[in-house]
């Protein structure tokens, strides 16, 4: 990252897991970061001072991305963050992390479950992508949180994966539509991870953790700076020709 003008990101569920390591990894390169969080505003709050230990300026945002009718509003908030903190208008990138996790059969998942899963993973990227646009600077960069269960299938696991394979064509036409604005726009798709997403169902079922390890090529299950680090990096000035990709970071799985 050049360090003579300030870079900022929005980095969507950045209070725990993928995205707080994400907003640190960005910190570390010396982006400015908003955190948003939906409900742990004790651990956003402790995100934002571990920004500021790095150097870097940070604020946390609340926001439920599954809840489309909130999102004007938090746009204004954005906006008058972005004037009160940083004396500009427009921040640099998004980073659409924040969401949810189900195991369920196909023949279990209630049309409750497929909607919940629909309105945070896809509705609500599409809709808060589409109103934070006029707030991303030209040249700037987006980056969609996929999964690989979008390229391999695991029982149990349908609805959240059809949401993500949503989220990859999304990304393929956002980067078609916003390229006369010269803003790049990829996907990242983490392999199985050890955080508490899904209730820490690879981080904490030593039985799931192997099985992840003995079908990923690297050995072992993935962790979070595995994952911070990629998005920091994809976003920096050296991978600015890197454009409507689907970029797979597990340490390959399933090969």
């Amino acid at each position: 990252m050049t360090q003579d003008k300030t870079k900022i990101a929005l980095v969507t569920g950045a209070s725990r897991g993928l995205g707080k390591n994400t907003a640190l990894a960005l910190a570390k390169k010396g982006v400015d970061v908003i955190v948003t969080y939906h409900s742990s505003e004790a651990e956003a709050k402790s995100v934002v001072s571990a920004i500021e230990e790095i150097g870097r300026k940070a604020a946390a945002l609340q926001l439920d991305t599954g809840n489309t009718k909130i999102f004007d509003g938090f746009v204004a908030q954005v906006k008058q963050l972005l004037q009160e903190k940083w004396q500009t208008e427009q921040f640099d990138f998004l980073v659409n992390n924040a969401g949810i996790g189900l195991h369920k059969p196909f023949a279990e998942t209630t049309e409750s479950d497929f909607d919940r899963l629909m309105n945070i993973h896809l509705k609500g990227v599409f809709f808060l992508t589409q109103k934070l646009l006029p707030s991303i600077k030209d040249g700037g960069r987006i980056v969609n949180i996929s999964s690989g269960l979008a390229r391999f299938a695991i029982p149990d696991s349908s609805a959240y994966a059809v949401m993500k394979g949503g989220v990859e064509v999304l990304t393929r036409y956002l980067a078609k539509e916003l390229g006369e604005r010269q803003i790049a726009v990829n996907t990242i798709a983490p392999g199985a991870i050890e955080t508490d997403f899904s209730g820490g169902a690879v981080r904490d079922n030593q039985k799931m953790n192997d099985f992840v390890a003995s079908q990923t090529a690297l050995g072992r299950a993935g962790v979070p700076d595995d994952i911070g680090g990629a998005i920091a990096s994809l976003l920096s000035e050296d991978n600015r020709w890197v454009n409507a990709q689907r970029i797979e970071v597990s340490g390959g799985m399933f090969l």
